[in-house]
């Protein structure tokens, strides 16, 4: 493979920095702005080459040494940033975010992306999904590869999560996840393309907890993987919403109803929330978990669907929409869906830089204004965040 020796410059989104090389533009993984390394090209295909720094020859004041020790250009894939000292890594992810708004989005903004509970940069990751190998050894895959690394110390995890897994159970080619729930408990369930699920310690159901409601959904189902997130989400949420007893609100790719229970809240036993998602999985956890809230109406459905000419949401006009899409955005379609619905206060989410520039640029094409905007380092030790914006008209 070809080596460079590169001067990273600005940092990229999906964790890279910015380098070039004779007049070609190099996006350098395990790098830091300012930095001088000899870097590994492991792409050359398009206009830009991707590269992998082997050896830091000019270091900069941010590099820490890594914080997870099966981490880094030989290693797993789970904390691509653990060199980079945690405070420094929220401003950069700042950076990045901003960058992308006003390339993808045009709309201006400046900040840090803010700690998740105590901040902690490690121990923060209660559910994982690893993969098990032809040796029937679970592991983690490195970067963009189907190679394994057995050795489960991410730092991520909360301690235990990966202990004395009963190994003597898997099953070369499963997907295993592994769940500590809130009370506690570990749930390990198995499976994989064409086999059925197996639970292999623990229950098929976890424990959720946020304030006095809890859920019980799947083992293999979404929740958020920081444990402080859903508290700290649900806070902001009731926070933006500023909803009015008897008012209606729309939870939009809703899951188990986790935001749908916050707006229920707001708008009290009068008024009405339409929570929208696709799993049937969420939508059952959901029904048990907020059956005593009567003014919730869980759907199963697309968003798009939901939305459109006979959807679950049409003649049902709302003063608030809450949007958490999935890693690709919302999109064109489903944003002009919505805004001609007329909902005048929406809450967006997102947890892909680039994709919630695009969507923001879009709700800005039909008139709508960022209000306010926040970055979360929800998944401390990555490249990942957490975006959410206010947007009115």
């Amino acid at each position: 493979m070809t080596e460079l020796i590169l001067t990273a410059t600005a940092p990229a989104n999906g964790g890279s920095v910015v380098a070039r090389h004779d007049g070609r533009v190099v996006f350098v993984r395990y790098a830091l702005p300012g930095e001088t390394v000899r870097a590994r090209v492991n792409d050359q295909r398009g206009s830009y080459w991707h590269a992998d720094a082997v050896e830091v020859l000019e270091a900069a004041d941010d590099r820490v040494a890594s914080l997870c020790p099966i981490a880094g250009h030989d290693g797993a894939g789970c904390c691509d940033q653990a060199f980079v000292a945690p405070e420094a890594l929220r401003r950069i992810k700042g950076e990045v975010v901003a960058n992308q708004l006003q390339r993808l989005g045009g709309h201006d903004w400046q900040g840090v992306a803010e700690p998740v509970g105590d901040g902690a940069p490690t121990g923060w990751r209660s559910r994982v999904r690893l993969t098990v190998g032809p040796d029937g050894r679970a592991g983690i895959h490195r970067y963009h590869s189907a190679e394994l690394v057995t050795d489960l110390r991410c730092a991520q995890l909360v301690d235990g999560l990966l202990d004395d897994l009963p190994e003597d159970r898997f099953r070369a080619g499963d997907q295993v996840h592994v769940v500590r729930d809130d009370d506690g408990a570990r749930h390990v369930v198995c499976g994989g393309p064409r086999r059925k699920t197996r639970v292999v310690e623990g229950e098929y159901e976890t424990v959720q907890r946020v304030g006095d409601r809890s859920w019980r959904l799947p083992v293999t189902a979404f929740w958020q993987a920081h444990r402080d997130a859903p508290a700290a989400y649900s806070a902001l949420i009731a926070q933006w919403a500023q909803l009015q007893p008897g008012a209606t609100a729309w939870d939009l790719y809703g899951g188990a109803g986790l935001f749908a229970a916050v707006l229920a809240d707001a708008v009290g036993a009068e008024g009405r929330v339409l929570s929208i998602d696709t799993s049937r999985a969420g939508g059952r956890a959901g029904r048990a978990a907020l059956a005593d809230l009567p003014q919730i109406r869980l759907v199963t459905d697309s968003v798009r669907r939901a939305l459109s000419d006979g959807g679950a949401a049409a003649g049902d006009a709302a003063e608030v929409a809450v949007l958490d899409p999935p890693r690709t955005g919302a999109g064109r379609e489903v944003i002009d869906l919505l805004a001609a619905t007329g909902v005048p206060r929406i809450l967006h989410i997102g947890c892909e830089a680039a994709s919630f520039a695009r969507d923001i640029g879009l709700y800005r094409e039909r008139g709508f204004t960022v209000e306010q905007l926040r970055v979360f380092d929800a998944f401390p030790l990555t490249h990942h965040v957490e975006c959410f914006a206010l947007l009115t008209r």
